[in-house]
């Protein structure tokens, strides 16, 4: 499975790649799609549509996860972030990928261990789990950890499905036992 993360954003729109290699996750690659601040917002949109289309043409993911949105105090600013998480969510459908979405949070929680983790510690946690030689950016850090964050949650379904299925089998494969008159 390889999965591209993506922290939404219309200045810095982060992403990620990882993918499992037996039961370690492996970093693919990562980035930031800048955008020029004096542009017009749909100038913005039209960049990060292009830069991301080729980030999936190249790296090929298989699954995707959009960090989900959460309810900041300026309207204005949740209003350009859900632009920009719009024009995310369009491409990965468009590129035929499942798309998971988590909450900052639930991603913090399942990197650092906690939820209210700073950017500095998502930056550490997701350098060390990958081995990278230095954090990478925030916005490529936060994607990669919603990236890993999927990865482990794929893998805990992938266990419980399979569980389930033994389950399934054992049952089926008992004797019927009726009651006696």
């Amino acid at each position: 499975m390889i999965v591209i993360g993506v922290d939404p954003g219309t200045r810095h729109l982060g992403w990620g790649i990882v993918r499992r290699d037996g039961t370690r996750p492996m970093h693919v690659a990562h980035g930031v799609i800048d955008t020029d601040v004096s542009a017009s917002i749909a100038v913005r949109l039209c960049q990060i549509e292009s830069e991301l289309t080729a980030v999936i043409a190249t790296f090929r993911p298989t699954a995707s996860v959009v960090e989900a949105l959460f309810f900041a105090k300026d309207a204005t600013a949740a209003a350009k972030l859900g632009h920009a998480r719009g024009v995310a969510l369009l491409v990965l459908a468009r590129a035929g990928l499942s798309i998971a979405e988590y909450e900052p949070t639930r991603i913090k929680k399942a990197i650092v261990g906690h939820g209210r983790a700073d950017k500095r510690q998502v930056a550490m946690m997701s350098a060390t789990i990958l081995r990278l030689p230095a954090p990478p950016r925030p916005d490529a850090a936060d994607a990669l950890a919603a990236a890993l964050a999927h990865l482990n949650a794929a893998r805990l379904e992938a266990t419980f499905s399979k569980v389930e299925q033994t389950q399934m089998l054992m049952r089926a494969s008992r004797p019927i036992r009726r009651p006696r008159p």
